[in-house]
């Protein structure tokens, strides 16, 4: 699959879920990706903490790709670089605030020597080969959102990455109808664009708002009040700031992710009016009512600092006294966890506050009024919805053609979609998949590693070994262990059956090593099964002595 006189769109990720994001644009031979992003672990992927995508489709044609282009820092969007740019070995090109982002995940990695990371001024264009491109600034949760002009002999297209409108972004400056009218006057063949709120009747909301419901809540607690947020989210953070002074609260940032944020938006220009924060100890002596704690783990992680507190596993403490207000929405599949340091908090009746209780939180991506100024304003000839599961970018392209777009087309990580000429159509379908980073190793998700730790998870696991003599006979009693078995109060009883069935198979086995390692294996199954109705993996090694 070699883009000749047309245009080409692939999705790596990101197309079909929420996350993972990684989009290709082909022209004249050549490719460029943007943005290579990476998602959480969940419970189908035990032990497991990062999900990458599998760029074997571009490492097979790595000659031909010129670069990555970046929207914005988050870990969706630039997460999987630290562990893939390396192996692309291609040039890295964003915004400052995203850049400096970027350098630290390629420093702590060992990767700033070995890989370029241009850092590309807003106000310039840039060319890639047969691309140029154009950062246009969009509001989102996190600093210098972009949208990208790409700009192709066979036509526009309007990228938007992660986007909201917002007239009031505390941050940076809000998008205009006519900067917006002015684009799409240019001629845009395609508008790629985020799906992730298309369900959402009303507009995402506006940080102005947010400030204004954040200042009430925190200006009426008598006590301490921690505040958690998406840390990436450096408006929220610069609106924390500004209601800390203004209602005489000193600043106290709980978590490295925290940090690194304000420390990157500083050293680019945000922030400027951060107020200096104190430490742990400093904290702790302050009176209740002059404290404000920004801490991470809005999402229920564990070892972030707002489950730490909640736990009395940190050196920052709260009482009954005290608040905690949850500026951030609930990721789906995070409502066990949340629940857990929610319950934990209610346990020393600490109040909560989330967003169902006060304007505390809106989110970063567009909703359907915004969605339809988008389609009014860039006028695209087509309507490429990504940056969701299958039913969000089936809704857009039915929103879309019902607003008027002329075409629109639903397409999946690994589909080619030809844009111009003739477009759009699926031309073809390359294969994609998930990687897992497994300690330091990166894996195949679907992969024998991880189908077997899900077997063993879901089955438990048995280890018997059998020795033998050069005679072939069995000497002594097998050994056998085993995890994860329900046998709890009976487990004696069950070892000694187990450990029987499996010496008697082994007296009665073939002489052929494989075909005795399964008589032995499916005995020992077979006993585990009459005990507890489960079909357990059972290991069995043969050792001569």
């Amino acid at each position: 699959m070699t883009p000749e006189n047309e245009l080409l769109f692939l999705a790596l990720g990101g197309s079909g879920e929420i996350g993972m994001n990684v989009n290709l644009y082909g022209t004249q031979g050549k490719w460029v990706m943007v943005d290579c992003g990476m998602t959480f672990g969940d419970p189908y992927y035990p032990g497991i903490e990062l999900v990458l995508p599998d760029l074997e489709f571009i490492e097979d044609r790595i000659d031909d790709l010129l670069g990555i282009v970046l929207t914005h820092g988050h870990e969706d969007h630039i997460g999987a670089l630290p562990y893939l740019a390396g192996d692309l070995g291609v040039p890295l090109y964003a915004t400052a605030f995203t850049a400096g982002l970027i350098y630290r995940k390629l420093e702590e990695a060992g990767l700033t020597e070995e890989i370029e990371l241009n850092v590309i001024d807003p106000d310039d264009s840039f060319d890639l080969g047969p691309f140029n491109f154009q950062y246009i600034p969009l509001a989102h949760s996190i600093l210098e959102g972009n949208a990208l002009v790409i700009e192709t002999e066979y036509g526009r297209i309007f990228h938007t990455g992660d986007w909201k409108l917002d007239p009031d972004p505390q941050t940076g400056t809000p998008t205009t109808p006519e900067e917006m009218i002015a684009i799409g006057d240019t001629g845009i063949l395609a508008l790629v664009c985020d799906s992730t709120n298309v369900f959402n009747e009303k507009d995402s909301g506006s940080e102005g708002a947010v400030k204004a419901g954040l200042a009430e809540v925190i200006g009426a607690a008598t006590g301490r009040v921690l505040v958690t947020t998406f840390a990436s989210n450096a408006a929220r953070l610069q609106t924390l700031g500004r209601i800390a002074t203004e209602t005489g609260r000193k600043v106290c940032v709980a978590g490295r992710s925290l940090d690194r944020i304000i420390d990157t938006a500083q050293a680019v220009g945000y922030l400027k009016d951060f107020p200096p924060t104190v430490d742990f100890e400093e904290a702790m002596r302050l009176p209740p009512r002059e404290l404000l704690i920004i801490a991470t783990g809005g999402q229920g992680e564990s070892r972030a600092a707002l489950g730490r507190i909640a736990e009395d596993n940190h050196p920052l403490t709260l009482d009954s006294g005290d608040l905690v207000v949850f500026s951030s929405k609930q990721i789906p599949g995070n409502e066990l966890a949340i629940g857990r340091v929610q319950n934990a908090l209610a346990a020393k009746q600490i109040p909560i506050v989330t967003d169902r209780q006060a304007m505390v939180h809106v989110s970063g991506h567009a909703g359907r009024p915004e969605l339809a100024k988008m389609y009014e304003w860039i006028r695209p000839e087509i309507l490429v919805p990504v940056h969701g599961e299958l039913r969000h970018m089936a809704e857009q392209a039915r929103f879309g053609a019902a607003q008027g777009v002329p075409k629109t087309i639903v397409q999946q990580n690994g589909d080619v979609v030809r844009l111009a000429p003739d477009g759009p159509a699926i031309i073809g379908h390359e294969r994609t998949g998930r990687l897992v980073l497994d300690g330091d190793t990166i894996v195949a998700a679907d992969g024998e590693a991880m189908n077997e730790r899900r077997r063993i998870g879901q089955r438990g696991l048995i280890a018997i070994t059998v020795a033998f003599g050069e005679d072939g006979k069995m000497r002594g009693t097998p050994a056998f262990s085993m995890a994860g078995i329900p046998v709890e109060e009976d487990r004696e009883a069950f070892i000694d059956d187990a450990v029987e069935a499996a010496a008697d198979a082994a007296r009665k086995g073939a002489k052929d090593p494989e075909k005795l390692r399964e008589t032995i294996r499916l005995a020992v199954r077979r006993t585990a099964t009459h005990w507890t109705g489960k079909k357990p993996v059972v290991n069995v090694s043969l050792m001569e002595v």
